[in-house]
């Protein structure tokens, strides 16, 4: 017997756009960790219309770690996400988007005259 694996791209394609817009304005590295943030809690309501809310402090960007992100253990060992989580392709969204998200806090970590010159003003 085979196991089917659930695709999500559905939803990472609706909110794609608006995250690298998003990501690609932010003027610092806290912009890029809240807009990571808000987009999969974004995502999540998508994918879980019954449930599963995401609370902000339950994912963050970890762009200095593999895969890119954190999410808690209280969110992974919900019943609706558990399954989900283990048969569809929610993780590597999530990893694709961390990618993106970890790609810009590199570029501010490197180049941060654009938020301190925000910042001064």
């Amino acid at each position: 017997m085979t196991t089917q694996q659930k695709s999500f791209s559905k939803a990472e394609n609706e909110v794609m756009p608006e995250f690298r817009r998003r990501i690609n304005e932010a003027e610092s590295t806290e912009d890029v960790k809240k807009f990571f943030t808000y987009t999969i809690r974004e995502l999540f309501d998508k994918i879980f219309p019954d449930g599963a809310q995401l609370n902000l402090d339950e994912i963050r960007l970890q762009p200095e770690e593999s895969p890119g992100y954190w999410i808690s253990e209280s969110v992974l060992g919900r019943e609706d996400v558990t399954g989900v989580w283990s048969m569809s392709d929610l993780p590597n969204i999530l990893e694709r988007l961390a990618q993106v998200a970890g790609n810009r806090h590199a570029h501010l970590m490197k180049n941060p005259q654009r938020s301190e010159s925000k910042i001064r003003m």
